[in-house]
């Protein structure tokens, strides 16, 4: 059964994770709370944010998007599935067959939750603020429906 996110924002929260792990960390964010009008991830990191380091961030998330991704899901067996996506957040009673989603050839993890089907669907990621405490970065951003315009030079 699909956990009922926001399929935008849903889909941001892939893209961001994924970033996450090339930029900063090694593991994605240990808990996450996703609504349509804003969200936030948590990450076990030493530090806050930079500014310079959010702005990247906010860049590489919005060159991904602009990608136009197909975003996909398939079904595979536990198995299989331990040889190349990180298992240790499924539950114990997941099944034999874990459903995994693919952002392109951005992003792959198991997920229960609702996705677009491609990445022209989810407008375009702002951070809007972040926070460190104890361990924990905290990064909360929205989505904005604006129409993402390449930049061209001449």
């Amino acid at each position: 059964m699909a956990k009922l996110y926001h399929p935008p924002m849903h889909t941001a929260e892939h893209i961001l994770n994924q970033t996450m792990l090339q930029m900063f960390t090694k593991e994605r964010s240990f808990s996450s709370h996703l609504e349509k009008k804003k969200s936030k991830l948590d990450y076990r990191f030493n530090r806050n944010l930079t500014e310079e380091e959010i702005n990247n961030i906010e860049k590489k998330v919005n060159e991904v998007i602009r990608q136009n991704l197909d975003v996909s899901e398939s079904f595979l067996n536990i198995e299989e599935a331990a040889k190349f996506v990180n298992l240790s957040k499924l539950p114990k009673n997941a099944g034999n067959n874990i459903r995994i989603v693919k952002v392109g050839n951005y992003d792959v993890c198991p997920c229960i939750g609702e996705h677009v089907k491609n990445t022209s669907e989810i407008g375009t990621f702002k951070i809007t603020s972040t926070s460190y405490n104890d361990g924990v970065l905290r990064i909360r951003f929205k989505l904005e429906n604006k129409i993402i315009i390449k930049e061209y030079s001449e």
